[in-house]
């Protein structure tokens, strides 16, 4: 079966930090551009930082999160991570990880978009609260 499984999430104090991985399984992530998302109460779905297939392709972050958060991935495990610190109240949400589709799947530049993603994570949620 295809999935992308994400976990790491949890709650925590401002300030903290987390580590949050994508995993796939029943494919293989080499090919694949990926990108985690997050949704926040009563916000719009945010691509927060993507990185490409090849180890000299791009990498994205929104700058709300430029500095603090680090995006990388282990190919040999299938997975990909967002280690966050520094973490602010504003970054809570759930966090989903995808995987671009067409032809550029290989590639991310500017901010990931929705549509531009085929295969998703069902999500892990973060909550940063004093």
């Amino acid at each position: 079966q295809v999935q992308l499984v994400e976990s790491g999430g949890g709650l925590v104090q401002p300030g903290d930090s987390l580590r949050l991985s994508c995993e796939a399984s029943g494919f293989t992530l080499d090919f694949y551009a990926v990108a985690w998302f997050r949704l926040g109460p009563g916000k719009e779905r945010e691509g927060v930082s993507c990185i490409s297939s090849k180890s000299d392709g791009s990498i994205y972050y929104s700058d709300s999160v430029k500095g603090r958060f680090t995006i990388s991935r282990d190919n040999a495990k299938n997975t990909v991570f967002l280690q966050m610190d520094r973490l602010k109240p504003e970054d809570s949400g759930t966090y989903a990880c995808a995987t671009k589709s067409g032809f550029n799947m290989d590639y991310c530049e500017g901010p990931p978009e929705r549509s531009d993603f085929g295969y998703w994570g069902q999500g892990t949620q973060v909550i940063v609260s004093a």
